[in-house]
């Protein structure tokens, strides 16, 4: 951790520590991370954790990705991984290690390679923080999980897991048959709302052949979405997002809609609803942000609120990928930026 965040870290105020929920959460706020302490001590030599695992009858390992600072990991441990019976259950069936995207320290992966924590994350896809990553006790790969994942949904994951339901079903097809179930218990509906954002059909978003003038940014939502009001409210309905994202084509997609054409910046031909299960989403809503020659540069089903979607915003206008960068690292500079302009 560079000195400076250590630094903010220790100007926290003491009610940081105790957040129980999302409802007024600040994802722009620097959040110290301490990890609970049922997560396991580790040499992280990762197949001789796992051995460990099956030795105990567990089904494998959980590796959770933070970073110092990060808000959206600060909420996911005071409110997911502090919840009673979650708890009982994710340590009755996975090890867990607590993992620093960024750290220089070794790693045997679960090939039996010397790496680093930072060099394996990079690996296994971790862009954003936090990633939650399953694996069995042979180190094959169960499941990742992106962003926070509030209590009830987190718990819907794990069953999906324990109860071998991974096997037979995606994540998506499986939390589409619980909200299905639940349907009589829902508040309401969510309906897309119109919006002069987003341009209209048809949805020809080729850019293949021909590099388009601004990148490109595909917003799918879709009905009883729990997250997307909020995601209007306090994103889309920012003046200064609102700004920024006059330099995009932005495209709002249904995720459940079957029928309507779409081409997509590769040149394949789709429907909504299945160009959101190909990338593998299962949460809406969904963003994916392209470069103007149809390259995909960042995509997140993840909760997304405003600080974090100014950050994406940046990283693509300002091409941070061209450098090699994850969305993470160029969040983790915006983040020690401000606090060299808050802090005296």
């Amino acid at each position: 951790m560079s000195g400076l965040l250590s630094a903010l870290l220790s100007l926290l105020p003491a009610t940081m520590a105790t957040a129980a929920g999302d409802a007024d959460f600040d994802d722009a706020a620097i959040a110290q991370i301490d990890y609970p302490d049922w997560f396991k001590d580790s040499f992280l030599d990762l197949p001789d954790d796992a051995a460990m695992a099956a030795e105990a009858g567990k089904q494998g390992l959980f590796l959770f990705f933070s970073t110092q600072g990060c808000s959206y990991c600060h909420l996911f441990i005071q409110t997911s991984l502090q919840d009673p019976a979650i708890a009982a259950r994710l340590q009755a069936h996975f090890d867990t290690l607590g993992l620093e995207i960024f750290s220089d320290a070794e790693l045997v992966d679960f090939s039996g390679e010397t790496t680093r924590v930072k060099t394996f994350a990079l690996a296994e896809g971790v862009q954003f923080a936090p990633t939650l990553l399953f694996y069995d006790t042979e180190g094959q790969a169960l499941l990742k999980l992106t962003g926070y994942y509030e209590p009830a949904r987190f718990a819907a994951a794990l069953e999906y897991l324990i109860g071998g339901h991974h096997a037979e079903m995606s994540l998506r097809d499986y939390l589409a048959q619980q909200d299905a179930a639940e349907a009589g218990t829902d508040t309401g509906t969510w309906t897309l709302p119109a919006d002069a954002l987003f341009e209209p059909p048809p949805h020809m978003l080729a850019r293949d052949r021909m590099p388009a003038e601004r990148p490109l940014l595909v917003l799918f939502e879709g009905k009883d979405c729990p997250r997307c009001p909020r995601f209007h409210a306090e994103v889309l309905g920012d003046a200064e997002l609102r700004e920024q994202l006059d330099g995009f084509d932005v495209v709002r997609l249904n995720a459940g809609d079957t029928k309507t054409p779409v081409l997509t910046p590769a040149g394949e031909r789709t429907s909504p609803a299945d160009w959101y299960a190909a990338l593998g989403f299962s949460e809406l809503p969904a963003l994916v942000f392209f470069s103007e020659d149809g390259r995909q540069v960042l995509a997140t089903d993840a909760l997304v609120l405003a600080s974090r979607m100014q950050n994406s915003i940046g990283f693509v206008t300002e091409r941070a990928y061209e450098r090699g960068w994850t969305y993470q690292r160029y969040a983790r500079t915006q983040a020690i930026e401000r606090g060299q302009a808050e802090v005296p």
